[in-house]
């Protein structure tokens, strides 16, 4: 993909253009983003999945007495003549190749900022209401019409005491009817309200908004189990393989304290002496890195990874033809020399052929064989075949 040729997914807006103009600045109307689209789930599909038990999703209603939410699994659904209940699935993504392929249509963005394909069936009047999110979404239209109330108000505030986010005083500004193929582009905190007209099914392709508490969070989390590696406690989720950085082994020492008549309040020196060993760690990029690289490519709880044929053995050499495939529900990302996939620290560098893997998803066999893979990179790729996370494809 160029960036800076048109896209029809974008309105024949290039993608430099859209992150320059659009991307959490204003709305953007896409009609026919992908002409005559076919989802490739139907809204049975959909009812049927939403009774899977690893299947996040939701049932929301309104009627006389209110709103109401049901969390799934959805064993039993309303009638389909009953108006006004709408069905979420998270993750659809990991389910199906089609909508992972479809979510990957979006890579102009990057993998740690997608998210996942969230799909809403729903009869007529079904919605969920009036609300914002903290997050960019793309709504592409998947079946049927849904009607798109939105609004840059400032009032955020929520109805109090409900099941589901409401806006208190929604003032629409602008509306929309979206038929299939159709998409919206929000950024977040855009107020909006969609409404079906009729059986209706929307695509929700969604994005990750940390908090900076989060990233924060995170970080201390692998500062402490480098902290723990170094004294050779190596159990914790970011420990391994260890980075460079002190080891904080030297005891606390106060020879030639006097003595106090107050025992029970805290040593001033003791929290000197805490506060300067945590001067002593090092927050690098590194860190964060180490951090983020396995936190992003951490499988979504829906994810689900076939053992792959152990037939192949790359070690025996490259097959002529045929290319290999991440899964969909594998996340490979690299920073630097280091590589990250389904949350852990791979043993391999960041070579060029890896990279082109992790950006493209997948890499011919005539491209590896060029490569010259190290015995070490080829039993790599031999365990993710394996364990399911990569294919062989002819």
């Amino acid at each position: 993909m160029k960036l800076e040729n048109p896209l029809p997914l974008l309105g024949d807006i290039s993608p430099n253009t859209f992150m320059r103009e659009y991307w959490q600045r204003k709305p953007l109307l896409i009609r026919q983003a992908i002409p005559g689209f076919k989802p490739s789930l139907s809204i049975a599909d959909i009812k049927a999945l939403v009774k899977r038990e690893e299947v996040e999703s939701r049932l929301i209603w309104h009627d006389e007495q209110g709103w109401h939410m049901k969390s799934g699994p959805l064993e039993r659904l309303p009638g389909a003549r009953k108006p006004n209940w709408t069905v979420l699935a998270q993750n659809v993504d990991a389910h199906d190749d089609a909508m992972a392929e479809l979510m990957h249509q979006f890579r102009f963005i990057s993998d740690a900022r997608l998210d996942d394909a969230m799909i809403s069936i729903a009869t007529d009047g079904g919605g969920v209401g009036p609300h914002f999110d903290s997050y960019d979404v793309f709504l592409l239209q998947a079946v049927g019409r849904r009607h798109w109330r939105i609004s840059g108000q400032k009032d955020l505030s929520l109805v109090p005491g409900l099941p589901l986010k409401i806006l208190s005083h929604f003032q629409a500004e602008e509306d929309f009817v979206l038929e299939p193929g159709d998409m919206l582009y929000l950024p977040p905190h855009i107020a909006h309200d969609g409404v079906a007209q009729g059986d209706c099914m929307t695509i929700s392709i969604g994005f990750r908004a940390p908090t900076a508490g989060a990233l924060a969070r995170g970080l201390l989390d692998a500062a402490g189990d480098q902290i723990m590696a170094k004294l050779g406690d190596t159990g914790g989720l970011y420990a391994s393989p260890p980075l460079p950085g002190p080891t904080l082994d030297a005891r606390y020492k106060d020879r030639g304290i006097p003595a106090t008549t107050h025992p029970a309040e805290l040593p001033e020196a003791l929290i000197n002496a805490a506060l300067e060993a945590v001067r002593r760690v090092p927050f690098t990029p590194q860190l964060a890195a180490r951090f983020l690289g396995q936190w992003l490519t951490e499988p979504s709880q829906a994810a689900w990874f076939q053992p792959g044929d152990q037939s192949l053995d790359l070690l025996d050499g490259i097959p002529d033809e045929g290319l290999l495939k991440l899964d969909r529900c594998s996340r490979l990302m690299y920073r630097d020399n280091n590589v990250f996939i389904n949350g852990e620290v791979a043993s391999i560098s960041a070579k060029p052929w890896l990279r082109q893997l992790a950006d493209d998803r997948q890499i011919s066999c005539s491209t590896l064989r060029k490569a010259r893979l190290s015995a070490e990179a080829l039993d790599t790729l031999n365990a993710w075949l394996d364990d399911g996370w990569i294919h062989y494809l002819i």
